[in-house]
């Protein structure tokens, strides 16, 4: 049960994530979480750094989609400036908003990877569905109520793993 929170990989920003690793894998698209994994919970537009990623992985010929568990109007005022598609409400862990995703960048899930910094909804929902899963630490030390509970839990859960030495970025 325990390998369904294990991601693939571990980053510490999306900053590390390039468009040259990710061709080495044969990646064409990106699903992407968006608070805490590409800005803060509590910001409401990207970063300079990040349009520049976007930038990068678009030049590179890699889709990029954000796939939210926030409502509509957080999500779209992140995405639709950038000019990237987006899935809001997304209740993820279920795997819905990821196959929905997917036929979104007509893609097969060996050419997707899910990113995201929560493991019980991102990497979980990811694994559940046979994606490739990165977790990147999040870039706000503050989370919002419910994430604040999912984060008890997946200390939990890492200790756990940790213990069974399944961690090996630490």
């Amino acid at each position: 049960m325990l390998k369904y929170f294990l991601p693939n990989e571990h980053a510490k920003s999306i900053f590390e994530i390039t468009p040259e690793h990710l061709k080495q894998k044969g990646i064409k698209g990106i699903i992407t979480d968006l608070d805490n994994t590409l800005i803060e919970w509590d910001r409401p537009l990207a970063t300079p750094d990040v349009v520049r990623w976007f930038e990068q992985m678009k030049q590179s010929g890699i889709q990029v989609t954000v796939v939210s568990n926030n409502n509509k109007k957080r999500v779209e005022a992140f995405a639709k400036p950038l000019g990237i598609p987006f899935i809001f409400e997304a209740r993820k862990p279920l795997t819905r908003a990821f196959q929905q995703a997917l036929r979104d960048m007509k893609l097969k899930k060996e050419e997707v990877v899910v990113i995201g910094d929560q493991l019980l909804t991102d990497v979980f929902g990811g694994n559940r569905l046979g994606l490739h899963t990165i977790l990147v630490v999040p870039v706000a030390q503050t989370d919002g109520f419910f994430t604040r509970i999912n984060r008890n839990i997946e200390r939990k859960i890492l200790n756990m793993m940790r213990k069974k030495g399944m961690i090996h970025w630490e």
